[in-house]
């Protein structure tokens, strides 16, 4: 097969729209049946470079038609395929896509964009979609299967993986990738197909034929040589590819050949990485609002604070838990609500008295069922993060802060959430200004919210104001609906601790409460509708 790929002329200055969009339909014109695959650049709806949701539109609307009209007629007289990116309404949204042509001229799939950078979404691009678990798209076509990337896309590895385990022989990357060099373009395709033991076809733009960013549209082997680099130049480049024809090589010395994914999948500790794959869910800046958050875990079902309590929260879809931190004698930091132990365990005495050996040998299930619960052990708070990083959002309520603890173990919190990568995961909760004074300037990156004060309740939300904090957790009944809407109309969220009863959350919600804390997740869940 004979694989072409574009190089399209761009520029900032919109005047030259018409005439650069009357290039790529030369181009097409040009191309003859010695090509099968034909690649086009990401936007070629949108010949230069716009600034406005307002632009955007306009070109697209004024091109797409011709452009279209004009890849199908390609496919046709030339028998190709050709790939084309564009937009393209899906549910009343514009969605970067890149369409597919077979040889008949029909449209044969469409691929959307998985990752959109902030500069798409301020022009209005749709992205919710995004949001959501989906398969890795692949296309197949006359037994060929083609996966994709855009743009955007090529930077997470991450994905890399899922392709190769796809089996796809030809990746189409339609790119407008315009600030990296052509040698780091070049390794990030040689790396792709190397990883994929697939083609790689990269079709871009280029502003300067003399310009070494931007352009480097590509060919590449699935061994990661280059049969061809446009670097800077304008036009078309072309190379003889056999998609079926895959590299193998030794899988570790004295061994069969294999596939280098092959070989990485045997040894693979997918723990050791930072979080991934489809229960991640998005981070505590992204998830929409109003939400529930699951206090002390799913706690009417299995015992406050526990593994069994989150777990079956974060199952039912809880975008929040919340749970309590207090720090044994020798340091540890674990999970349970009260100070001392007689509540929720066989033990009695402050949980700080003890070491964490010592807390091991009480019963932290009995006393919620003494028939499914019963040797239950106390929940450590990196064994939560072991768990449910980056699975839900974590409201962690300080309980050592409150206190005023004199090692306040701010390092320790902060290292383990740093370890399994949930910074935007989780958020501090604790009634102690000081300390949250200090997060904020030292932890700017975890979201932090304010506490009840029992001696000043109705402060909560200027003290918030004055602090800088994300969010505030009010307390009923130290709470009214001008405390609400001073919270929102300086952007804080609101949470409320808490209801259990279905009229009053739902009551809170027309408040404009915006995170509800509730014991009984299943049942406001399904009274609200809300995860």
């Amino acid at each position: 097969m004979k694989a072409c790929v574009f190089q399209l002329q761009y520029s900032n200055d919109l005047s030259y729209s018409d005439k650069f969009f009357d290039e790529r339909i030369k181009m097409l014109d040009e191309c003859t049946k010695d090509c099968d695959i034909i690649v086009m650049p990401e936007y070629s709806d949108v010949p230069c470079a716009v600034t406005t949701a307002d632009e955007l539109m306009h070109y697209h609307n004024k091109y797409i038609d011709t452009l279209l009209t004009k890849c199908a007629e390609t496919a046709v007289r030339c028998e190709a395929i050709v790939f084309v990116n564009a937009l393209c309404e899906v549910d009343g949204k514009m969605r970067n896509t890149t369409y597919a042509f077979d040889k008949n001229g029909m449209l044969a799939g469409k691929y959307y964009k998985t990752h959109i950078p902030p500069g798409e979404k301020s022009l209005g691009v749709d992205y919710e979609y995004t949001q959501k678990t989906d398969n890795t798209y692949v296309l197949e076509i006359d037994g060929v299967r083609y996966g994709f990337l855009t743009c955007y896309d090529f930077y997470f590895y991450e994905a890399f993986p899922q392709l190769a385990r796809s089996n796809v022989d030809v990746i189409i990357g339609c790119s407008l990738q315009r600030s990296d060099s052509h040698d780091a373009l070049e390794i990030m395709c040689r790396f792709l197909a190397y990883n994929t033991n697939a083609y790689v076809l990269r079709s871009s733009v280029s502003f300067d034929e003399n310009a070494t960013v931007c352009g480097a549209s590509m060919i590449v082997t699935p061994e990661g040589k280059v049969l061809a680099n446009m670097k800077g130049k304008y036009g078309k480049c072309y190379a003889e590819i056999d998609p079926h024809k895959k590299y193998y090589k030794a899988a570790g010395f004295g061994r069969g050949l294999a596939a280098h994914h092959e070989y990485i999948e045997e040894g693979r500790n997918p723990w050791q990485y930072r979080p991934a794959g489809s229960g991640i869910c998005q981070n505590d800046n992204s998830i929409p609002y109003p939400r529930l958050c699951a206090h002390r875990g799913f706690n009417t079902i299995a015992p406050e604070n526990s593994m069994p309590a989150f777990g079956a929260a974060v199952a039912l879809g809880a975008a929040e838990i919340e749970f309590d931190l207090w720090s044994t004698k020798d340091g540890k930091l674990v999970s349970t609500h009260d100070s001392t132990l007689d509540r929720i365990s066989d033990g009695s005495g402050y949980v700080w008295k003890y070491t964490y050996e010592e807390l091991l040998q009480f019963d932290f299930g009995a006393k919620h069922s003494e028939g499914k619960f019963k040797g239950l052990k106390i929940a450590t708070f990196e064994e939560i993060l072991q768990k449910f990083a980056c699975r839900c959002i974590m409201n962690i309520h300080v309980k050592i802060w409150d206190e005023d603890f004199e090692d306040n173990m701010i390092d320790e919190i902060v290292s383990l959430i740093k370890k399994y990568n949930c910074e935007k995961h989780v958020y501090f909760m604790t009634t102690n200004d000081k300390i949250l004074k200090t997060l904020k300037k030292d932890v700017p990156e975890i979201n932090i919210c304010v506490g009840h004060d029992g001696d000043r309740p109705y402060e909560i939300v200027n003290r918030a104001i004055e602090i800088g904090a994300q969010k505030v957790q009010l307390y009923k009944p130290f709470f009214n609906q001008e405390m609400i809407d001073k919270a929102h109309e300086h952007g804080i969220i609101c949470n409320v601790f808490y209801a259990d009863d279905t009229d009053e959350a739902k009551r809170y919600l027309e408040m404009g409460i915006d995170t509800i804390l509730t014991n009984d997740y299943q049942t406001i869940s399904t009274a609200t509708g809300l995860k």
